[in-house]
């Protein structure tokens, strides 16, 4: 008898569990969603306010328009929608309104059952956060081959997710090698497109003689050493100036303005250490005028560094 009930416990507790995970699996991700209308052309402004236990977590970006197939919104007035994007890593069902292109209800997410397994068959693994950020993103197991296909380093589910935020594709790896960049640095690419460095920034700067770095060309970009600004010093006689002293040059201030007024003054081509530092001591061209109106003449870049240092106003 005791065995029997033994036996129908064990019996009782595993169906209890069986049921728990069938509940967990079926549990659905929810939230809310809104279409607004955006600044590009062809793309709306799409919005998933999901509401969990933590609180809430929203993901914004603008889409484009055919994304929402069966969706019109050239129509005015108010309209009834229910449409479903459809990933790789699962469905967003939306069901809500839209009134003159703009709108708003509630989305219901379904993962798909086997997109952890399959694209943890390419080298990612992915948990339910993951998934739905995937799905959010579309990334699709034929993006995560191509990546994998690269050969990046420390690419994992994250950085595929991040990759499709950024737009980092195979297209713009291929552009950027193609220019001689053996780039493979899975963050690199992402800061590449945060701060906005190009395949054409990296020919121009191959064209006129330089070899940057990934870290020199995300810093000139960070600090606006573009080819468009170093063009302009050309123009006042600064040809092939370090990249590291452009660098400082935009940190500083050194501008081709501030060169053409010490120009101006007789100074025909400071050193670039030399405009750095009179920028760093803030010795202006407004300075060095005031002290000629004083009797002051002729006086060396040193010698006004040094006037500055020792608080000579």
């Amino acid at each position: 008898m005791r065995m029997r009930r033994t036996l129908a416990y064990l019996i009782f507790a595993s169906c209890i569990l069986v049921l728990a995970v069938k509940n967990r699996a079926a549990e659905v991700r929810s939230g809310d969603w809104t279409i607004s209308k955006s600044d590009t052309p062809g793309k709306v402004e799409f919005s998933l306010i999901e509401h969990h236990h933590g609180g809430t977590s929203s993901h914004q970006s603008d889409w484009p328009a055919t994304s929402f197939q069966g969706l019109d919104f050239s129509k005015s007035g108010r309209q009834d929608v229910h449409f479903t994007i459809a990933r790789d890593a699962g469905k967003i069902d939306c069901e809500g309104f839209l009134k003159d292109g703009e709108g708003a209800g509630i989305f219901h997410f379904q993962p798909d059952s086997n997109y952890a397994r399959e694209i943890s068959s390419v080298g990612f693994t992915v948990d339910d956060e993951k998934q739905f950020a995937m799905a959010v993103q579309d990334v699709s197991l034929e993006f995560a081959r191509q990546m994998k296909n690269e050969h990046l380093t420390d690419l994992d589910a994250d950085k595929l997710i991040a990759f499709r935020i950024f737009r980092v594709d195979s297209a713009f790896i291929e552009a950027l090698r193609a220019e001689g960049l053996k780039i493979s640095d899975a963050d690199k690419l992402v800061a590449f497109r945060i701060h906005g460095v190009t395949p054409q920034m990296v020919r121009s700067l191959h064209q006129a003689g330089y070899s940057p770095d990934e870290d020199t060309l995300v810093a000139m970009r960070i600090h606006g050493a573009t080819p468009e600004w170093m063009d302009q010093l050309k123009q006042r006689g600064y040809v092939h100036i370090d990249l590291e002293k452009l660098i400082a040059f935009r940190i500083h201030g050194v501008s081709p303005e501030f060169i053409e007024k010490l120009q101006g003054l007789g100074y025909s081509h400071p050193d670039p250490d030399d405009l750095i530092a009179m920028r760093i001591h803030q010795v202006t061209p407004e300075y060095i005028s005031d002290l000629r109106s004083r009797g002051l003449h002729d006086l060396s870049i040193d010698q006004l560094v040094s006037m500055r240092i020792h608080g000579i106003d």
